[in-house]
C-alpha cells in the first residue's frame, strides 16, 4: 500500500498496480488500437489510391500519430485515467496526490509511451516499473502520475468474542477517555486472531496489552481475571457505551411529534315532537310559585292548571 499524502495532510492508502496487471492492460489497449489502425489503414489505402506516394505516406504517418498517440491521450483525458484495458483490469491513472489526471498528464504519458512501449517493445517500461518502488514507468515519473488498483477485495471484519458472563457489567465505572485509538485497534486485532496464535505468545501479548490498558485507565488490574478476559470485557463495555451514545444522539435528533387522539363525535339528530302531544303554553312572567304548604290559586279563565308536585289519582 502506498502512503500518499495530500495537500491537506491526509494519508491516502492507495495500492499501486504491479507489472503483470499493467502489462495486461497495455496489451489490451494496444490490441484495440492496432485493430482500429489496421482497419483505418485499409480504408485509407483504397481512398487514396489515386494520390501520389508522398501524399499516401503523409496520410499514413498522420493516421499512425492520431490512432497510436492522439487517441490514447484523448481517452485517458476524457475518462480521467481509465482506458479500456485499465477498466477491464480494475486500474486507474491518478496524480501523485490521488486526484484525477488532466490533459497535460496524459500528454506526457502518451508522448513517452511511444518510446517506452512502441519503439522498445515495452522493455524500457518494464525495467522502470521493476526498479520503481511504486511500479511507475518513465511516463509516470515525468508526468507525476501513478497507476493504482481500483478493485480491491474487501477484508472480512471478524467480530470480537464476547466476555465471560461473570464479567458482564463489572467495568461500567471504568474511565476509557484516555485510551488512544491505536491501542483499541491493537486489542481488537489480538482478540479476533488470538485463536490463531501460539498459546504462550498469545498470553504474553494479552498481558502486555492489558498492562497498557490499565496504565491508560488509571485503575488497578482486577485480581483473578485473565488478561484476555479482561480485554474482552473492556472492549465490550466500550462497544456498549458507543451504542448507547449513538442511540441517544439519534433520539435527540429526531423530532418528537405529539400524538393527539381523535375522538369521534356522534352526529346530533334533531328530535321531532310527537304528533299526539299538544303544545304547552308558555308560563307568564308575572306568575310567582306559591310558598310551601300554601294552597294553589285557582286557575283563571284561559290559564292552564299547574301541577303541584303530586300525581293525579287514577
Amino acid at each position: 500500500m502506498s502512503d500518499l499524502v495530500t495537500g491537506d495532510a491526509v494519508v491516502l492508502g492507495l495500492r499501486p498496480a504491479r507489472l503483470p496487471s499493467r502489462a495486461l492492460a497495455i496489451l489490451l489497449d494496444l490490441a484495440v488500437y492496432v485493430t482500429v489502425y489496421g482497419l483505418l489503414t485499409v480504408g485509407l489505402t483504397f481512398a487514396t489510391a489515386s494520390l501520389d506516394p508522398a501524399a499516401q505516406a503523409a496520410i499514413g504517418v498522420a493516421g499512425f500519430l492520431l490512432l497510436l498517440v492522439g487517441i490514447p491521450i484523448a481517452v485517458e483525458t476524457l475518462s480521467h485515467g481509465r482506458s479500456l484495458g485499465k477498466l477491464a483490469c480494475g486500474l486507474r491513472v491518478v496524480r501523485d496526490d490521488g486526484g484525477p489526471i488532466r490533459f497535460r498528464h496524459a500528454l506526457v504519458r502518451g508522448a513517452l509511451g511511444v518510446v517506452e512501449l512502441l519503439l522498445t517493445f515495452g522493455t524500457v517500461a518494464a525495467i522502470a516499473s521493476l526498479v520503481s518502488a511504486r511500479g511507475r514507468r518513465l511516463g509516470d515519473v515525468f508526468a507525476g502520475t501513478l497507476v493504482v488498483r481500483e478493485r480491491v477485495p474487501g477484508a472480512r471484519v471478524m467480530p470480537v468474542p464476547p466476555p465471560p458472563p461473570w464479567l458482564a457489567g463489572r467495568f461500567t465505572q471504568l474511565d476509557l477517555s484516555a485510551v488512544p485509538d491505536g491501542l483499541w485497534l491493537a486489542i481488537r486485532q489480538y482478540l479476533t486472531r488470538m485463536n490463531q496464535l501460539d498459546p504462550q505468545v498469545g498470553a504474553a501479548m494479552a498481558a502486555r496489552l492489558a498492562d497498557d490498558l490499565v496504565a491508560r485507565t488509571g485503575a488497578p488490574p482486577p485480581a483473578g481475571v485473565p488478561a484476555a478476559a479482561f480485554l474482552m470485557a473492556v472492549v465490550h463495555e466500550r462497544q456498549s457505551r458507543d451504542a448507547a451514545r449513538a442511540f441517544r444522539t439519534a433520539a435527540a435528533a429526531s423530532p418528537v411529534v405529539p400524538v393527539v387522539p381523535v375522538v369521534p363525535v356522534a352526529p346530533v339528530v334533531p328530535v321531532a315532537p310527537a304528533p299526539h302531544m299538544a303544545p304547552v303554553a308558555p308560563v307568564p312572567s308575572s306568575y310567582v310559585a306559591p310558598a310551601s304548604g300554601a294552597p294553589a290559586a285557582p286557575a283563571g279563565p284561559g290559564e292552564v292548571p299547574r301541577a303541584g308536585g303530586f300525581a293525579p289519582p287514577a
